[in-house]
This record gives structure tokens, C-alpha cells and sequence, in this order.
């Protein structure tokens, strides 16, 4: 679970709720994103996974039921809470049936909010760390940070990545042919020279201050991330 209370993804079709939940449950320590509507939801899970979903069940379009029923059937157990201006029973039943994990009908105070879901994140079974430490570099996949010591570095997208697929691998060479497969999954547009050009931007940012190089190149070969002190060729 990332940030102080969590990573929520806000789904609801109405503009004014959306700002106000954001802005809200950042207040209450949560990371926040927001999706105006069921497909805009599933897409946002596929591409960073919430802890938890507030999912308002009366959409058009897909429905919230259709989204908690979709992201079960994918055998996806992210908590969902489901939101709904109609204390129906009716509603309630069809949610709980589609995996659902909380009702709260709308109007409701945040503060009942943020309590059902730490409610419900206390409930997930804690999952495993994906936190990559090499010497005094921490990169956080999860949270797309990267750290030297306790300095963040503000790396771009591209040079995240290009920084992930090292750090994983660290002290392993990876080609250039290996890098622009899983950075840039062969894009017919990206010569092999952008694994270059990345690596130069990504060690200016690596060796700010006067740090010490730890993306070796190795000549004919690739790159390779060592921890300061560490042995091997490359320069």
C-alpha cells in the first residue's frame, strides 16, 4: 500500500463530487485519482492498480456494478466501496452481489468516508514490498519515485522506467536490444541510439552534486547499475 493512508481511485460520473472526494481524502492522507466514468475506471486500474475503488453505483455508460463485477471476474479482490444516491435495498443487494465490499449512500459526511475505508484497507491482506534498494538508490515502482539517499530525483517517465529495468537488474548488463524491448517495447519510431541518450540524461541526474556513477556502459555490450564501490567493467 503506497502513500500515509493509501491509494484511492474515485469513480463517479458527477464532476462537483469528484473535486470534492479528491480534494478531501488527500486532506484525510490518501493518494488520489479521480475517473468520471465506468470504462475510464477500468482502464485507470489496469494502469495503476488503487488499494482501494469508491465507486458510485449510478453511471451511465458501465455502471459501477459492472465495473465491481468486471474486476472480480479478472479475479481482481481490490476493495470497493460503492456510493449510491438511492438507500434502495435493491441496490444494496445488486452491489454486494457484483463483489462489492461497502454501501454508503449519498449525502454522507467524509469523515464516515475515510473511516469505512481504512476499514477496509485494514481488512487487505498486506502486500509484499516491491521497494528496489541499490546502496544508497531506492526506487519505488509502485509510487513511480526514486530516491538518493533522501534526495528525490525528478526523473521523466522514460527515465524512470530506464531506471526500474536497471535497478531490478542491478549488476546484471542489460543490451541495448533488451532495454528498448521492455522500456520502449520495440517501437518501430525509437532507434537503439534513445538507450544512449536516455542513459546520458538519467546519469546527469544520478551524479548531480557530485554523486558517484553507478550506470556503468559496458563497451559492446550494454549498461549496468552497480552500487558505488562495486567491482566489474564498465565505465
Amino acid at each position: 500500500m503506497s502513500g500515509s493512508a493509501g491509494r484511492v481511485l474515485v469513480v463517479d460520473d458527477d464532476a462537483a463530487i469528484r473535486r470534492s472526494l479528491e480534494r478531501g481524502l488527500r486532506l484525510s492522507g490518501f493518494r488520489v485519482s479521480v475517473a468520471a466514468d465506468g470504462a475510464q475506471a477500468l482502464a485507470a486500474v489496469g494502469v495503476e492498480p488503487p488499494d482501494v475503488l469508491v465507486l458510485d453505483v449510478g453511471m451511465p455508460g458501465v455502471s459501477g456494478t459492472e465495473v465491481c463485477r468486471t474486476l472480480r471476474a479478472r479475479a481482481d479482490d481490490t476493495p470497493v466501496l460503492m456510493l449510491s444516491a438511492l438507500d434502495e435495498l435493491a441496490d444494496r443487494v445488486a452491489g454486494l452481489q457484483a463483489g462489492a465490499d461497502d454501501y454508503l449512500v449519498k449525502p454522507f459526511a467524509l469523515e464516515e468516508l475515510v473511516l469505512r475505508l481504512h476499514a477496509l484497507l485494514r481488512r487487505r491482506p498486506p502486500q509484499p514490498s516491491d521497494l528496489i534498494r541499490v546502496g544508497p538508490l531506492r526506487v519505488h515502482p509502485e509510487t513511480r519515485q526514486a530516491f538518493w539517499e533522501e534526495d528525490e530525483l525528478r526523473l521523466t517517465r522514460r527515465e524512470f522506467e530506464l531506471l526500474a529495468q536497471l535497478a531490478r537488474n542491478a549488476g546484471i548488463v542489460l543490451s541495448r536490444e533488451v532495454l528498448l524491448d521492455r522500456v520502449w517495447g520495440y517501437d518501430f519510431e525509437v532507434r537503439s541510439d534513445a538507450v544512449d541518450t536516455f542513459v546520458s540524461y538519467l546519469r546527469r541526474k544520478l551524479e548531480a552534486g557530485g554523486r558517484p556513477r553507478t550506470v556503468h556502459t559496458v563497451r559492446g555490450v550494454g549498461f549496468v547499475l552497480r552500487a558505488p564501490g562495486e567491482g566489474g567493467a564498465g565505465r
